[in-house]
């Protein structure tokens, strides 16, 4: 009795690359002033959006959530969102 050949198993769990930080490659600084860019790293509840939304490295992640609760605190952006 001859046994078929086993058939190659289908990869399960495939990475994704992650993506550059993009202040690493983009080379700007952040700042908490400007309104729009700041809400580029938030939910749509007011939240501080993760590492894996953001694309940013751990360092300039710490960074991101600083300038997020800066602005908070000036005002400028809202602690939640009704």
């Amino acid at each position: 009795m001859a046994r078929e050949p086993r058939k190659p198993r289908p990869q399960q769990f495939r990475r994704k690359k992650r993506r550059p930080c993009f202040f690493c490659v983009e080379k700007k600084t952040l700042d908490y002033k400007d309104v729009g860019f700041v809400r580029r790293f938030m939910t749509d509840r007011g939240k501080i959006a993760p590492r894996r939304m953001t694309g940013c490295c751990a360092l300039h992640q710490r960074m991101v959530a600083r300038m997020v609760k800066r602005a908070r605190q000036v005002g400028l952006v809202p602690y939640t969102v009704d």
